[in-house]
């Protein structure tokens, strides 16, 4: 298993720059991806998971879907990463349908 590239990471976070405020946070050796403060996806070996939600099934109906690591829920594995259009628009509804993170307790 071989960690992602920054290369992989900064295009991925280019791409939907248009969904919202987009971030990421190195995990594990791998990347969590965020849109507006929500984890929206995964980058792991230069795989692109996004977290399933009904919004995001319909734009991907026959995505291929795999766990980014063991024991996790299942993911759409994103390959038309080059359609910029399509990738913001399924970022945002993925957001958008994702809970709100719980707030931190502040210690």
């Amino acid at each position: 298993q071989m960690a992602s590239s920054l290369d992989f990471v900064h295009y991925i976070c280019q791409q939907i720059d248009g969904a919202g405020m987009i971030s990421y946070r190195k995990m594990f050796g791998e990347y969590a991806i965020y849109c507006d403060g929500k984890v929206i996806g995964l980058i792991c070996d230069n795989q692109f998971f996004v977290k399933k939600t009904t919004a995001g099934e319909l734009i991907f109906p026959n995505c291929q879907e795999a766990s980014p690591y063991t024991n996790a829920k299942p993911h759409l594995v994103i390959d038309s990463i080059d359609n910029k259009e399509l990738m913001t628009t399924l970022i945002r509804v993925t957001c958008d349908e994702l809970p709100n993170p719980r707030p931190r307790k502040k210690k």
